[in-house]
Parts: C-alpha cells; sequence; structure tokens
C-alpha cells in the first residue's frame, strides 16, 4: 500500500497545550532540537552549503545569551529557507533545511517552534518507504512531545 500523503499542516491540542506551557527559551531549544534531528538529511547531500546550520549556530547564540538582533536572525532563516529552495526537489534535505529556518525565527516569535517540528515529520515522511512512512511519523512525533515535556521540566528544576 502506497503511504499516505502527509499534510504539513494539521492541529494537535495536546502539542499546542504544552507549547503554551513553554517558555520562549525552551521553545527555542525545543525547535532547535527538533531540525538537529533532521540535518543529516541536508548535510550529507548537500556538505558545502552552510546556511541550514548557520541558522541553528545563530538560534543556539540567542538561546545561551537572550540577544538578537532581528536582521541577523531573518537573514537566518532567509537564507535556510533560500538553501531548502536550491536543493530543487521535494525531498528530506529541503525539509530539514526548512526545520532550520523555521527553527532560528524561533528567537523572534515563539509560535514558529512548532515549524521545525512539521518540517522533521515532513523529512521523516519524504525519507521513509511506503511501508514505514505512517510508524517513522508517530515515532517521530511522540519523540518530539516528549522532548518538550522533559524541557518544560527543566524549566522549573
Amino acid at each position: 500500500m502506497p503511504k499516505s500523503k502527509f499534510k504539513l499542516t494539521f492541529k494537535d491540542e495536546a502539542l499546542d497545550d504544552l507549547m503554551a506551557q513553554a517558555d520562549h527559551r525552551t521553545l527555542g531549544i525545543w525547535a532547535r532540537d527538533c531540525a538537529e534531528r533532521m540535518m543529516p538529511y541536508f548535510e550529507q547531500t548537500h556538505p558545502d552549503d552552510p546556511r541550514p546550520r548557520q541558522a541553528l549556530i545563530t538560534l543556539q547564540s540567542w538561546i545561551d545569551t537572550g540577544e538578537f538582533s532581528m536582521k541577523v536572525i531573518r537573514k537566518a532563516s532567509l537564507d535556510s529557507h533560500a538553501a531548502a529552495r536550491d536543493v530543487g526537489t521535494d525531498n528530506p534535505a529541503r525539509s530539514a533545511a526548512r526545520a532550520a529556518g523555521q527553527a532560528v525565527a524561533t528567537a523572534h516569535v515563539r509560535t514558529h517552534a512548532v515549524g521545525p517540528a512539521l518540517y522533521a515529520l515532513q523529512a521523516i515522511h519524504r525519507a521513509s518507504g511506503d511501508e514505514e512512512a505512517d510508524e517513522a511519523i508517530t515515532n517521530e512525533r511522540a519523540w518530539q512531545f516528549q522532548r518538550l515535556v522533559d524541557l518544560i521540566a527543566q524549566e522549573g528544576a
């Protein structure tokens, strides 16, 4: 049976509720972690293109300091999305670059944090064969949810 078509937008009320509990920095860490897991898809096929990795480095700087320049954040995000366009066809590398571009945007707007999670699911879907796609997406969603639960628990520790 062919795998189902992946929809980038879907409503997950449990995740929305969990995200509402997290502080902005925690969402940045979570966004980084979701995107980071997908980076091998991009870096293995485009090792000479540093733009998505630079987006995650820029995000990490904000996580570490709490300070950012909108100009720097915007450039890092747009550069990563340009890398995604340069990939061309829809494939896991393209989704990984988009995840990084959305992740860095979390420094500016906390609600961007869901973007890397969704693009990670898209990358997993695109990388999976027909038989394992649904299970792979379910496993990644479970990891994403549990990772955010763990990060929120660390906020209060």
